[in-house]
């Protein structure tokens, strides 16, 4: 492919918001790369370097406990996970997303598995002892994005975790002028995790590795 991937993906995207399926366009852009016409912008064929990051500064051990990847792509940041001892489940709204990662990743040990954010398991509320979210809220649209950060938090356990990895935007910059997908989080949506009962404990900005103009959150949140 010569085209962008970014361009692409965008085009795909406004496809499927112009037929008011605003998740549609995941599948359409798995199933067009698996087949060789797009590449997915954000999967980089290994973890994303933030959650390595918090995952070699944290140290945590998963024994005995439970992790949930929202959004697991193709699988690079739930076999990260996994390996630190976390019983983990990783989903995706897109079959053909699940389907790469088991061609990728076919002796692993995460559970995977297609499943919408909006309408998770009954049986994951408050299940999951870390949840690791990556780009999925901001790759919906802006008006979909209380209901997924409140169906996020809602799937936390009592002492868990969740990491909160986001391309960042100016609180001042009006969301008309954000053309996504992604539409980045403002440092109010990204507190918008919080709850009575779920912290935020860190919040860092940095900018991409890649592209200094480009900067990221990647927020700590622990449920009581």
């Amino acid at each position: 492919m010569t085209e962008d991937p970014d361009v692409v993906s965008r085009r795909i995207a406004r496809e499927s918001l112009d037929r008011d399926d605003p998740t549609g366009w995941f599948e359409d852009l798995y199933a067009a790369a698996a087949d060789g016409d797009a590449v997915v912008p954000w999967d980089r064929g290994t973890a994303h370097q933030l959650l390595v990051e918090w995952i070699n500064e944290s140290e945590p051990d998963g024994s005995g406990k439970t992790a949930l990847i929202v959004g697991a792509g193709t699988g690079w940041d739930a076999e990260l996970v996994v390996d630190r001892g976390y019983d983990t489940t990783a989903f995706d709204i897109s079959p053909s997303a699940i389907e790469t990662a088991h061609r990728n990743h076919p002796d692993s040990k995460v559970h995977y598995l297609v499943a919408d954010l909006f309408h998770p398991p009954a049986d994951w509320h408050g299940a999951f002892d870390l949840i690791v979210e990556i780009y999925t809220v901001q790759a919906l649209p802006i008006a979909l994005q209380a209901d997924a950060i409140k169906q996020v938090t809602s799937l936390v356990a009592p002492g868990g975790t969740l990491l909160v990895i986001a391309a960042a935007r100016p609180d001042g910059q009006p969301d008309a002028d954000v053309q996504g997908p992604p539409w980045p989080l403002t440092r109010a949506t990204i507190q918008s995790f919080t709850a009575p009962d779920l912290r935020l404990i860190q919040l860092e900005q940095a900018p991409s590795p890649s592209d200094p103009t480009i900067h990221r959150w990647r927020a700590e949140y622990l449920r009581d």
